[in-house]
């Protein structure tokens, strides 16, 4: 059966204890908060890695749901690329345009020669329609490029040395529901 209240463009009201259901409201919300630091070695364009600890898993309730994606990563100043994935599928990623390109979410590269005291931080949101009501995992890849081959940080600067201006930082992957 089916109810219709009012015409397009109407308000309804609905009288106070009354509960609503879908219409686009939020269903859940997971995230996941990497406070510690993470060392990550890259040597290729094509050889994302995972960001160890920066996953979140969601269930949809519906396959009509989409995922609203917040995340925010801090690297060592050697930068890099980072990618959004959904299970082992790339999404959120740029359209392939040449060989040497790399198809990456975001991307970050230190303004001077000397970044060791730096960090790139990448931050952004993705909407993404899943389609499936089995658990789904979001997780933060990083690579540092061909030209930037060696050893990146995840939450901390290149250097350790113990001073008031080589930061220590956090990153985060937030999640929500969106019903349809």
């Amino acid at each position: 059966t089916s109810l219709t209240l009012g015409a397009s463009g109407d308000t309804v009201s609905l009288t106070s204890g009354a509960k609503t259901s879908g219409f686009g409201k939020i269903g859940q919300i997971q995230s996941t908060t990497l406070s510690s630091t993470v060392s990550i070695s890259s040597s290729s364009t094509s050889n994302f890695v995972d960001i160890s600890g920066l996953s979140v898993n969601i269930t949809p309730t519906s396959t009509s749901s989409k995922i609203f994606i917040f995340y925010v990563v801090h690297a060592s100043a050697t930068g890099g690329h980072i990618r959004l994935m959904r299970d082992s599928t790339a999404i959120s990623i740029g359209d392939a345009a040449g060989g040497n390109q790399v198809r990456s979410t975001a991307s970050a590269r230190p303004n001077s020669s000397v970044y060791d005291f730096d960090t790139a931080n990448m931050a952004g949101q993705f909407l993404d329609s899943p389609s499936t009501t089995s658990q789904v995992t979001y997780k933060m890849q990083l690579t540092l490029g061909a030209t930037y081959s060696g050893t990146a940080y995840i939450n901390r600067t290149i250097s350790t040395d113990n001073a008031d201006y080589v930061p220590v930082m956090q990153s985060t992957i937030s999640v929500m529901e969106v019903l349809d």
